[in-house]
């Protein structure tokens, strides 16, 4: 997805032929050579041959012409059809490209699927990501105190360094996202009397378990749907009994939770 677009797209002709093998074709015509057309498609000699032996397979009229020794030292250039056919891509890439851009405006007149593609198209390793909206700021001196409004009505609040905070140039009904790694989330399914000082609680359902060789994905569905994953030690897992469909609160500290504005 370049420039931040929504859109993307993988262009082939017949199935098979890709952006990489193009690549190697035009580096041929221009290089003359396999070696250094290999290198500037970024690929190995043996990948390059192997692509080009798949496809020369495949046509019906020669792809390559090889000249050895000679006033020129020898090298390979691309035969009629060859060139023909990395012509016919260099027009089909560019209309393809121009479909993607008149598609990415069209989206672009259409704020709320718009909103909604910018927030899914961040990629990052947190596990957990809320889509919300700023519903207060408090900016002292060091840090800030940010709640972050979700749809289905919880709320969850970040803990940041007042630069930060300045640097989002976070204010109230801005759209924002709350970051959470899953490794942060600590689940409780009986609080016995307590309080606990971490701002984040979540109360939910157990909605699913992924076990792995140490540690187990937790999944807590919220009301209204949302859920949110919590990393626990099969220790952990089996020592507070959990199971699908038991009661659980998810609790993380403010610290932990990060807040991602649209640039």
């Amino acid at each position: 997805m370049p420039d931040g677009s929504l859109l993307s797209a993988e262009l082939k002709i017949a199935g098979r032929l890709d952006g990489r093998f193009f690549a190697l074709l035009d580096a041929l015509h221009k290089t003359g050579s396999i070696n250094r057309a290999a290198r500037t498609a970024g690929l190995s000699y043996k990948g390059a041959w192997l692509l080009l032996e798949a496809a020369c397979n495949r046509a019906n009229e020669p792809l390559l012409r090889t000249a050895t020794g000679g006033a020129g030292g020898g090298g390979t250039t691309l035969t009629e059809a060859a060139l023909g056919l990395l012509n016919a891509w260099q027009v089909l890439q560019a209309d393809h490209r121009e479909f993607l851009r008149a598609h990415e405006a069209r989206l672009s007149q259409l704020p709320a699927l718009h909103g909604l593609l910018r927030r899914m198209s961040m990629k990052t390793t947190a596990r957990n990501q809320f889509a919300g909206t700023v519903s207060a700021v408090e900016i002292g001196p060091v840090s800030a105190q940010v709640s972050i409004a979700l749809a289905s009505g919880a709320e969850i609040t970040a803990t940041l360094t007042a630069a930060a905070a300045k640097r989002l140039k976070l204010k109230k009904g801005q759209e924002a996202l709350a970051l959470v790694k899953a490794s942060a989330i600590v689940l409780v399914t009986d609080f016995a009397g307590w309080q606990l000082s971490a701002r984040n609680q979540l109360a939910g359902t157990v909605s699913r378990i992924e076990k792995g060789a140490v540690s187990s994905l937790v999944v807590v569905t919220l009301p209204g749907g949302a859920a949110i994953t919590a990393s626990v030690t099969n220790e952990g897992v089996n020592a507070l009994g959990l199971k699908v469909g038991l009661a659980a609160t998810a609790v993380f500290k403010a610290y932990s939770v990060m807040v991602a504005t649209q640039a």
